[in-house]
């Protein structure tokens, strides 16, 4: 029972982050004449910030190292960032997508990826140890 709740805690964090990076990303979006590409690594920094913020205080109930944690968060967007800014500015600048449904694409799959990665690497040995006040 307590991983549903983690994981519910999880989705409503993450779509909170989402309203976030869409926010951003509709902003910079319609108010610039920028590609895609750097609307969209913007909106996902403002929603990683947020999203790592929460869980890791809310979601992973965590007292790891804030600084480890967040360089383990790093190496998963080293990887997850090019990837899916360089297939976003593809689908979007150059096959013509909708800008706003590339985002929504890479938001989901952000979300399944993170999930397992935050849950099993960034917090896994350290779930449900908030440090004692």
């Amino acid at each position: 029972m307590k991983e549903y709740i983690r994981f519910a805690l999880f989705t409503f964090f993450s779509v909170s982050a989402g309203l976030i990076e869409m926010g951003v990303f509709a902003l910079l979006n319609e108010l610039t004449a920028w590609p895609y590409w750097p609307c969209y690594l913007l909106a996902l920094l403002c929603s990683i910030l947020w999203n790592f913020t929460l869980n890791r205080k809310f979601t992973f109930r965590s007292a790891a190292n804030v600084p480890i944690a967040m360089l383990k968060v790093l190496g998963f967007y080293a990887v997850f960032t090019p990837a899916t800014t360089l297939l976003g500015d593809y689908l979007a600048d150059t096959l013509m997508w909708n800008g706003y449904l590339v985002t929504a694409i890479n938001m989901l799959l952000n979300f399944v990826t993170e999930y397992f990665y935050q849950r099993h690497v960034v917090f896994g040995a350290s779930i449900d140890q908030t440090a004692k006040s």
